[in-house]
Parts: C-alpha cells; sequence; structure tokens
C-alpha cells in the first residue's frame, strides 16, 4: 500500500478559504512524512509563483504564506499544469523552487504502481 498523498487544485485566490484547505491537506500529509505532491491547474497555477499566496482566508486560519512555507519545508512538491500556466502567460521564472511545469503524465509516473490516497479541491 502507498503512502503518497496527491492534492489536485484547481482554485485560486477567488476562493482562498478553498485554497486554505487544499494547503492543510498537502501541510498534513507531508509533515506526517507522505511524499506529497500538489498538482496544481486553472486558476491554482498562480500559486506557484513567488510571492503570490498571500493573506488570510478566515479568521482563525492559518497566514497562506505560512501555509506554503510549512510545505515547502516538509517536502511537499508542486506540478504546475504547463497548458493552464502558458495560457496565462505566466513567467516561468517566478516559479517558488518547489514547484516545476509538469503535465498529467508526470505526475502519472509520480504516483507510480503503488497508486496514491488523492483530494481534489
Amino acid at each position: 500500500m502507498s503512502n503518497k498523498a496527491v492534492i489536485s487544485l484547481t482554485t485560486g485566490l477567488e476562493d482562498a478559504e478553498k485554497v486554505t484547505v487544499a494547503f492543510l491537506v498537502a501541510v498534513g500529509a507531508a509533515e506526517s512524512g507522505r511524499p506529497t505532491l500538489m498538482f496544481l491547474t486553472k486558476e491554482a497555477v498562480r500559486l506557484s509563483l513567488d510571492r503570490f499566496a498571500v493573506g488570510v482566508a478566515c479568521e482563525g486560519c492559518p497566514p497562506l504564506p505560512d501555509l506554503l512555507r510549512r510545505y515547502a519545508e516538509a517536502g511537499g512538491r508542486f506540478y504546475v499544469c504547463p497548458i493552464c500556466f502558458d495560457a496565462k502567460k505566466l513567467d516561468k521564472g517566478n516559479l517558488v523552487s518547489n514547484a516545476e511545469l509538469a503535465g498529467t503524465v508526470p505526475m502519472w509516473q509520480w504516483i507510480g504502481d503503488e497508486g496514491a490516497t488523492t483530494f481534489s479541491y
């Protein structure tokens, strides 16, 4: 049985609470020692840009920069949909250090034959 976790996120800061929940799940998995990958598509690709994920989604919610920092420190990775990223004409030079442009084939290769626990937001 695999202990990998994959969190698919399509939502960006237009729904900061959903983003926060997705990151809480990802941080929990990564800090528990699971190999963890977030697959960012649609508006979520912007979250892979340095200094983009800012703010606090709700009273009592942790700040988004803190969640991104904890995720990176725990070894969490981002695969960023290259089609979505390029469609928005974003700059690859602004990707955070734990992000790379990678589509569905690399995601499935990362998952491998063992499978993964998945969440989608």
